[in-house]
């Protein structure tokens, strides 16, 4: 994350903080989450910082 966001600290990979933000989201879900993550396959890169910069910054 620290990598991407100059206000993160975490060295987990962006698409590992996505994958625990909808596990918590979603009680721990793995096929509700699965289904969450789907549409970042094919999202773009802004799309992506958008979503972690609104859901995922603290």
């Amino acid at each position: 994350m620290k990598e991407v966001f100059d206000w993160s600290d975490s060295n987990i990979p962006v698409r590992d903080a996505i994958w625990n933000y909808f596990m918590e989201k979603n009680g721990k879900n793995t096929l509700k989450t699965e289904e969450d993550m789907l549409p970042f396959l094919k999202d773009s890169d802004d799309k992506i910082e958008a979503f972690v910069n609104e859901n995922l910054k603290k």
